[in-house]
């Protein structure tokens, strides 16, 4: 099966001689990850079995959040976390979209405003929940910052899970949503918008955006707030899914999305003569599962598009899961919910324990006699792994 990684070793020189001079440090830094991700480029080890003798040669992970094959583990610890502050209550999926005028902006400004999308959605989900009118309670919920569509194409939009009620002002009571409701998405959509294009325009007044190529004349202030008014007159979408049946099968849900990239490996067909086909979903048109065949310099342009700047969170926490008071507030609600208090988790030293307890497969049992375990008899370098032939499929 092909994989992205396949696409920039056979592509990604031409793609950086060609158009270098556009890539940002994040980018080239991810074209690199994925290219030496599980090879002998970044060292690794060596196991053997203690009853039949079998070898085999682990590469190490590159650990870029961009690359298909380091979010297994990474997504299954951040779930297990999660899992401990699962309350015993309905749980809504709340999904926030900018318009395609503002999406144009937000790419060549991602730090400015995709923080600025999470501030505004999360000022939203709270101002509307607070009042005594709707709910008149601080929730529980946290974001996650998706940048694509199925076709790889820029679309920022935030997926928001959140409790279905929320604790009382006093912190006396939870309050709890009505069955099946979460809160009025046109309110939602209306303060979202106002709220957005209030910190667009500060944003610009400060000297925050930076407008080129074909936001060039945008720099016109006039330009500016004609652009920024014509957004005011669209509806903006935000929407609010049903109810998860419960609070496990949120986790399952989300689990698709918190470390989700632009594409997985699973969804590419083949990768030939300069083309990358790739298989995707066509939601406007029933959800058919479409082919799509795109040029290899298209392809990784569309790719790298969704790469995040260094250091830019994509997971965030409001309300009583924000991280201040967490922990104090967590148990509070589990007392009015009458939930049991999570108990504490040793974290296990090695590894490879933590990712059976954490997948329920094992990377100890010998593949080869299924009897023996697997030790590690030898460290590898960068430099040294490069005489070793890998002897298991380490993906």
């Amino acid at each position: 099966m092909p994989e992205l990684a396949d696409v920039f070793r056979r592509y990604g020189g031409g793609y950086r001689q060609r158009h270098g001079s556009s890539l940002s440090t994040a980018q080239r830094r991810v074209m690199t990850a994925v290219v030496r991700c599980r090879t002998a480029a970044l060292g690794g080890h060596v196991e053997q079995c203690d009853a039949c003798g079998h070898r085999r040669v682990f590469y190490n992970s590159c650990r870029n959040r961009h690359c298909p094959k380091c979010q297994s583990l990474a997504r299954a610890r951040w779930l297990e976390q999660r899992q401990a502050e699962l309350l015993p209550t309905p749980y809504f999926h709340v999904v926030f979209t900018v318009p395609e005028q503002i999406a144009a902006i937000a790419y060549h400004n991602k730090p400015v405003v995709y923080d600025m999308l999470f501030r505004t959605a999360a000022d939203t989900l709270r101002t509307i929940a607070a009042d005594p009118k709707h709910l008149g309670a601080e929730l529980a919920f946290f974001a996650v910052l998706h940048t694509w569509g199925q076709a790889l194409l820029h679309h920022p939009h935030l997926h928001c899970v959140v409790a279905g009620g929320g604790l009382s002002p006093d912190g006396t009571r939870w309050i709890a949503c009505r069955r099946n409701f979460f809160l009025p998405v046109r309110v939602l959509a209306r303060l979202f918008r106002r709220l957005f294009l209030a910190a667009l325009r500060k944003a610009f007044d400060a000297g925050r955006l930076t407008l080129h190529g074909a936001l060039a004349p945008l720099r016109d202030r006039a330009a500016f707030l004609r652009h920024r008014a014509a957004a005011r007159k669209i509806d903006w979408v935000v929407y609010a899914k049903p109810p998860f049946a419960g609070p496990e099968q949120v986790l399952a849900y989300v689990a698709r999305y918190t470390h989700r990239i632009a594409i997985s490996n699973n969804r590419l067909i083949a990768v030939a003569d300069g083309t990358v086909r790739f298989r995707w979903r066509d939601y406007r048109h029933g959800n058919r599962h479409r082919t799509m065949a795109l040029a290899a310099d298209e392809f990784i342009r569309r790719f790298l598009l969704h790469v995040l700047p260094s250091g830019f969170q994509r997971i965030r926490y409001y309300g009583v899961l924000a991280n201040r008071r967490r922990d104090q507030k967590l148990a509070r609600c589990r007392q009015l919910l009458a939930a049991p208090q999570p108990s504490a988790r040793d974290e296990p030293s090695d590894y490879r324990h933590r990712y059976a307890e954490i997948t329920g497969a094992s990377l100890i049992e010998c593949p080869a006699c299924h009897r023996g375990r697997m030790v590690i008899i030898d460290r590898l370098s960068p430099a040294e792994s490069a005489s070793f032939s890998p002897t298991c499929d380490t993906s």
